[in-house]
């Protein structure tokens, strides 16, 4: 194997600029671009080699997205048989059919299951034992929409044709069959909204001050309501 350094992908204020889909940009670009990413959400990979050679959640992506490019361009059959072997071989199931973002990571991968007309927005992240699914609806659009900037923690379930906003979080073991709004942070079954970040203006204190530090017991109790 050429042991040369992988180049890396153009810095945060290109990529802001590019406003390429995944189909409309190279197979090979979107891949090293969810390795990148992988890498930089891993904070056990010391270099792009550990993602590229050890890293499973990298390598279901990355079969997906050979899947996805074959379904897309008039091979349905070869697809869904090679993503049949992979459920076997990774422990994953994603069908060719979903369509997914740009510098997408699965953190582990184990038990990953994506349904067929399942959205997922660029640069999302989720953990093993996630599920996509639907609730039996079995025609049109049945599986749910991911915004930008998705976190979905291990085991969490997303059921129906429902909407994820942008920068939302979706706490482990969570069940979520309604929409969740953008900027907030779900968690329990059914999952409810636990943080909300959609307040933009100015703040008194920092979103991890910690009140019970102060000295004071008036300051305390002001801080805390």
């Amino acid at each position: 194997m050429d042991a040369r350094p992988m180049p890396r992908p153009v810095g945060a204020a290109s990529s802001a600029e590019d406003t390429r889909t995944v189909d409309e940009m190279p197979l090979h670009e979107v891949m090293r671009e969810d390795a990148y990413a992988a890498l930089e959400r891993d904070p056990s990979a010391t270099s792009i080699w550990d993602i590229v050679l050890y890293s499973t959640g990298t390598h279901i992506v990355w079969t997906y997205r050979r899947h996805h490019w074959l379904y897309t361009h008039g091979m349905k059959g070869l697809a869904l048989l090679l993503a049949k072997r992979t459920r076997r071989k990774l422990g994953a199931d994603i069908f060719p059919s979903a369509q997914i973002g740009r510098r997408f990571s699965i953190d582990h991968g184990i038990g990953v299951v994506i349904g067929a007309t399942s959205i997922i927005g660029d640069d999302c992240l989720i953990y093993q034992g996630v599920t996509l699914g639907m609730t039996g609806k079995h025609g049109g659009k049945r599986h749910p929409t991911l915004g930008s900037n998705v976190m979905v923690g291990a085991g969490a379930i997303v059921l129906g044709n429902i909407t994820v906003g942008d920068d939302a979080k979706i706490a482990a073991g969570s069940v979520v069959v309604h929409d969740v709004p953008c900027n907030v942070t779900v968690a329990g079954v059914p999952a409810k909204v636990v943080r909300d970040r959609r307040f933009s203006g100015p703040r008194l204190v920092k979103d991890d001050f910690d009140p019970t530090k102060l000295d004071d017991e008036n300051v305390r109790w002001s801080c805390a309501l």
